[in-house]
This record gives structure tokens, sequence and C-alpha cells, in this order.
């Protein structure tokens, strides 16, 4: 039992480095390979493409570039190139306004290869040559634009650019996909101050204007309403005697109520007249006491000469 465990383990073990040692040698020699998706291999011998994988999966190289396969791995070269979609930023690529304003424009592009023959062999440094492409296009198709259309149109600048840069990159293998341009600012910083002044007194200025628009605004209304009111007030003084009057002759009509009426109103105004009121006693010989005694009548109380004496 102890034996058979032993080989057991023995056999698993081999079989797992074993195998990968096996699989390894046979690379080497060349009889098999595999491709991941989006990669692609090239196989050069004797300066020549002997071969290209570009489906990803399993292959028996024998029966794909012929015997030469043997050799590849000691006389040629296997190139695997990615194929997948690669992005890049360019930033602050300097160009100049209509108006002579230094700007800076960030451009944002796609590509990926899809010709990897000349990917290899027509440039030696083909993603550094499609960014200095695309750099030098930007500058050249986007300088001398008006202010107004650079700051605004981002979208035709960067179809603009894809154009200019589009043919140039396939020699290279690569093909340009979305090109962006995602950011359009002011390089110097002391223009970039006047101009945050010039804003800063713009608000100002238009809230100025708008502040005093409101107070004028209000004024107006204002100065209608109380024209209104004025115009209300005046008509309503003129109709009001003869409202009063037709009030009065009516109530005249009947003598008691006139007369209780004008009672009323004459006491209402008696207490509206802040004046002191002096009451004496009826006949003559009601003063002569308080004269004697040296009692003012105007101190006197409403109980005191309610009687006369």
């Amino acid at each position: 039992m102890a034996s058979f465990f032993g080989m057991a383990f023995f056999t698993f073990f081999a079989c797992l480095f074993g195998m990968e040692i096996f699989l390894f040698f046979l690379r080497l020699l060349g009889l098999y390979t595999t491709v991941e998706e989006g990669f692609c291999k090239v196989y050069i011998l004797f300066g020549n493409v002997a071969g290209i994988l570009t489906e990803p999966g399993f292959y028996f190289l024998p029966t794909k570039i012929g015997l030469g396969s043997l050799l590849i791995n000691w006389l040629g070269a296997c190139h695997t190139i990615d194929l997948r979609l690669d992005q890049t930023y360019l930033r602050s690529q300097p160009v100049n306004s209509e108006e002579g304003a230094p700007m800076g424009i960030g451009i944002w592009y796609e590509m990926f290869i899809h010709d990897p023959i000349a990917y290899i062999f027509k440039n030696a440094d083909p993603q550094g040559s499609l960014a200095a492409n695309v750099s030098s296009s930007t500058i050249r198709c986007l300088s001398n634009m008006p202010l107004t259309d650079m700051m605004g149109s981002r979208h035709g600048m960067s179809q603009t650019v894809r154009k200019e840069v589009s043919p140039l990159s396939q020699e290279w293998g690569y093909k340009l996909g979305s090109v962006y341009i995602r950011k359009v600012h002011f390089r110097d910083v002391r223009m970039i101050k006047q101009i945050e002044e010039k804003v800063v007194n713009r608000l100002r200025q238009v809230t100025s204007a708008i502040n005093q628009d409101g107070a004028n605004k209000v004024s107006l209304i204002t100065s209608s309403a109380e024209r209104k009111a004025a115009i209300d007030f005046a008509k309503a003084a003129a109709i009001r005697p003869s409202i009063v009057g037709n009030a009065l002759a009516k109530i005249s009509q009947d003598p008691e109520i006139a007369s209780a009426v004008f009672d009323i109103l004459e006491l209402q105004k008696l207490l509206e007249n802040p004046g002191d009121i002096t009451l004496l006693p009826k006949g003559r010989q009601g003063l002569i006491p308080f004269l004697v005694e040296g009692f003012s009548p105007k101190h006197a109380t409403k109980d005191s000469l309610s009687s006369p004496s």
C-alpha cells in the first residue's frame, strides 16, 4: 500500500513538472505554438516572412509554415504583436489662434495595428512616429484658427486632425481610430490673469446693470402705484362732501335723530381735543366760594362741580 501511494505521488509530480518541461522542448524545437486573443505572431526566417498567425488557438507549426519552423527558434525570429486597441493622450500641443493668443490643445486618440508586416519593417518606432505625426498635424491644421472656433468647435477640429493623420499612419501598420480634442486652454499665465480680471469686471458690470434695472422697475412700479393712489384719494375727497351731504340730508328729515347725531359728533370732537376742559357751576353765586377759599376751578373734580352750591 505504501509503495502504491509513493508511485502515485511520484507520477503526479512527474506529470505536473515533466509535462511542462516536455512542452517547453517541443516549443523550443518549433513544433507547436499558441496564439492568445488579441495577439498575432510573425515568423521571420533568413530575412523573409515565413508565416503569420493572427487567429487565437493552438497551431502545429510544420503544417502552417513548413519544416522551416524547426529552424526559426535557432536561425530566425518570432515577433509577438499586440493587436488590441491602444489609447494615447498628448498634452498641451502649442498652437496660436488667429488673434495671436498662445493656446494649448490636448488631443486624445485611439490606434491599433492592422498590418503587422508594415509595423515591423517600415518604421523602427511606429508608435512614437504616430504620436509625432498627430502632434505635427494638430499644430499645422489648428493654428491660425479664430479663437471662438477654437474654443467651441472641438468636433470639427477632431475630424480635421483625423483626416490629416490617417493616410500616413496606415503606411506604418497603424490604423487610427477615434480622435478627440479633449482640452483647449491658454498657455500664458499673464493672459489668463487678464482674462480673469476682465471676466470679473464684466460680471460686476452685469450685476450693477441688473441691480439698476431692478431699482428702476421698482421705482416705476412705486410711482405708478402712488399716482394711482393719489388719483383715487382725490376722487374720494371730491365725492366725500356729496356723500356726507346726502347722508345729512337724510338724517335731518328726523329732528330727534339729527339732534342725537350732532350731539355725538360734538362730544367726539371734544374728546379728541387735547386741551384742558374747565367746568363752571351754574349761577353767579357758585364761583365765589371757590375764589374765597383759593381753590382753582381747573382743579375741581367732576363730583364737586356736578351740583350747584
